[in-house]
């Protein structure tokens, strides 16, 4: 018997390690735009809230003033480009994930990312993991990104689950934010992208270290 009966998972930092495609290719936006590239981990703080956060953030620490919304949506652009031809270069799905969705997989799934819709569903097919859920929702799919609750709560909805019977897994504040919003557990995935620190200070329900430790928390 499970303490669950739906999953919801976020998707960069999570079901994959995405970072080196997603930093090489705001490098290469940066340097386009005649710009100096940018450490990784100073990226990778960047990195959560969408494209176009990720974005914005990024030229305005590479040139240290503030963007104007066209280069912001120039960059967008550039990026989009980059990433669509680099997005399965070093990408790697985490260790033990298709071994835990294979033994849950009489559990409905569903990925909330605030990765754009498109890049997820190619990330998703181009590695092997689409066919673990039912339903898959990008930052663009709704009005709204995370932290706001509404993909939460509609991919709940769809799967006929109320928000009390879902565990959302990601692995930063904004996962875990998102999570407490629509009324569910939240468990954090301390090797993604933030850590530890960040996860335990944003108040999530469980951490795990290792990702085969889901089956013990989902199942009595």
């Amino acid at each position: 018997m499970s303490n669950y009966k739906c999953l919801l998972f976020d998707l960069d930092g999570t079901l994959v390690d995405s970072r080196s495609d997603i930093i090489n290719s705001i490098n290469l936006m940066l340097v386009e735009f005649g710009l100096g590239a940018l450490p990784d981990s100073q990226v990778l703080r960047f990195v959560g809230e969408g494209a176009l956060l990720l974005v914005e953030r990024s030229i305005r620490a590479s040139c240290k003033t503030e963007p104007e919304s066209r280069e912001i949506e120039e960059g967008l652009q550039v990026f989009r480009r980059y990433y669509r031809d680099h997005l399965l270069d070093q990408t790697r799905i985490y260790p033990e994930v298709i071994d835990t969705l294979e033994h849950l997989n009489h559990l409905p799934k569903a990925v909330v990312t605030n990765k754009p819709f498109d890049f997820t569903v190619a990330l998703l097919e181009g590695i092997g993991l689409r066919r673990y859920f039912q339903v898959v929702f990008g930052g663009d799919s709704l009005p709204v990104r995370k932290p706001a609750p509404d993909m939460l709560l509609k991919a709940a909805g769809i799967c006929e689950v109320p928000p009390s019977g879902c565990l959302m897994i990601g692995d930063s504040r904004i996962d875990v934010a998102a999570g407490k919003a629509a009324g569910m557990k939240t468990c954090g995935y301390i090797p993604g992208f933030r850590g530890r620190t960040e996860l335990a200070e944003a108040g999530a329900d469980y951490l795990i270290e290792r990702f085969g430790e889901l089956k013990i928390l989902v199942e009595a």
